[in-house]
């Protein structure tokens, strides 16, 4: 099931390397989402980590001043037993500064 959705984007991380042979390259978000309050015991938001791409990702965003709006796409996926909500897209929607210059 694929949805779009406003998202605030709090945060990024890249990380780009190996371990034990192994090599791993990706970028993760950190989007604002609202805490489960059904049971009256919590309230706010906090966010939530989600994986989208590589180490280029972060190049991208980079210059945008956090935390910024964005159009996010998403893919919601299951194993039959477990469900996950991937990140497939994100555009955002704030006005963009001038990239930093080196």
């Amino acid at each position: 099931m694929k949805f779009t959705s406003i998202v605030k984007v709090q945060g990024m991380k890249r990380s780009k390397g190996s371990m034990e042979g192994v090599a791993y390259d990706s970028t993760k978000f950190y989007i604002e989402t609202d805490m489960d309050d059904s049971k009256n015991n919590s309230l706010g938001t906090s966010t939530t980590e989600y994986v989208f791409g590589t180490s280029d990702e972060y190049e991208r965003y980079m210059h945008l001043p956090f935390p910024f709006t964005a159009e996010g796409s998403f893919n919601q996926v299951t194993t039959g037993k477990v469900t996950k909500l991937m990140l497939v897209a994100l555009k955002p929607l704030t006005a963009s500064p001038q990239a930093k210059s080196a």
